[in-house]
Parts: C-alpha cells; sequence; structure tokens
C-alpha cells in the first residue's frame, strides 16, 4: 500500500464531476423505453406487410444506433468528468489521487478506485460515490434485463411461427 499525505480535515472530497461520472450510466436507461415492431407500419414496395421477422429486424435497427450513440457518448463524458474530478480533488491538496485513466476500464472502475483512495486520505469520509455506483450498477441491470425479457420473447415468437429449418 502507497502512503498518501492526509487531506486537511474539512476539505470538501467530493466533486460535482464525481456525481455526474456516477449517474451518467443512467442515460442508458433511455435505451429500455419501448420500441417494438408494433409501432412501426412496415410495408414492401407493393403496399403489402413485410414478414414478422423482416418487420423486427427493422424496428430493432434504430435501437441498435440509438444504443451505439449512447454508449458512445457516455463512456467518452465519463472520461473527460473523471479528468476534471481527478484535476479538481489534487487541486484541494489530494496526494495523488486515483487516476482518470481508470475509467477506459469502465466508469465504476474510476469511481470506486476514487473512493478508496479519498476515504484513504481523508479520515473515512468519500465513500458516498461507491455506494451511489453500486445503486446505479444495479438499477441499469435490472431495467436491462426487464428491457430484454420482451424482446427476447417475440424473437422466439418469430421464430417459432416460421417452424424448423424455414
Amino acid at each position: 500500500m502507497v502512503d498518501r499525505r492526509p487531506l486537511a480535515p474539512g476539505t470538501p472530497v467530493s466533486t460535482p464531476w464525481i456525481w455526474i461520472v456516477v449517474l451518467l450510466p443512467l442515460l442508458g436507461l433511455l435505451q429500455t423505453l419501448p420500441v417494438g415492431p408494433d409501432q412501426f407500419d412496415i410495408v414492401d414496395i407493393s403496399g403489402s406487410p413485410l414478414p414478422a421477422l423482416q418487420s423486427a429486424a427493422a424496428a430493432v435497427a434504430p435501437a441498435l444506433l440509438l444504443s451505439a450513440v449512447v454508449g458512445l457518448a457516455v463512456f467518452g463524458l465519463g472520461v473527460l468528468f473523471s479528468w476534471l474530478d481527478q484535476r479538481a480533488l489534487a487541486r484541494r491538496g489530494a496526494d495523488r489521487p486515483f487516476h482518470w485513466a481508470w475509467s477506459f476500464l469502465a466508469l465504476p472502475v474510476y469511481s470506486i478506485g476514487r473512493s478508496v483512495i479519498v476515504r484513504r486520505i481523508a479520515g473515512g469520509r468519500g465513500t458516498a460515490p461507491i455506494w451511489a455506483t453500486i445503486a446505479v450498477t444495479l438499477l441499469v441491470a435490472a431495467a436491462t434485463v426487464a428491457t430484454l425479457i420482451p424482446m427476447l420473447t417475440l424473437v422466439a415468437a418469430i421464430l417459432g411461427d416460421r417452424g424448423p429449418g424455414a
């Protein structure tokens, strides 16, 4: 364990940047909004409805694009705000704060590592971001599972309608 110089008593250990890093994954919940093939009226050139599998694929394509854009935005902003948070902690006198580059692995890695270091140098203060990170991670995971179950059920129903080998 590397010894670090303790922060002066009363030095604020919370920054707006760490809270943005912690809450940023909630933007991913936008992807869980209901989007399904029943919201699209998809027809071919002759005006006939497309088969169910093609209709479902056309409905999912925009959701995949949204997912990629939101994911990249959350990742990029998370790295930026981690850097701003580390810089703010260093300006407040933190000796070698947890490095922002850990956020390249995952945002929770930065927020948890940062909180562990801050707790050591601030006399036990600064663990709220760990608990908030755990809560946000569980919420996002639950929303993802709740979204995937109906989608997988839909895909199974569509594939079941086609029959084996169809």
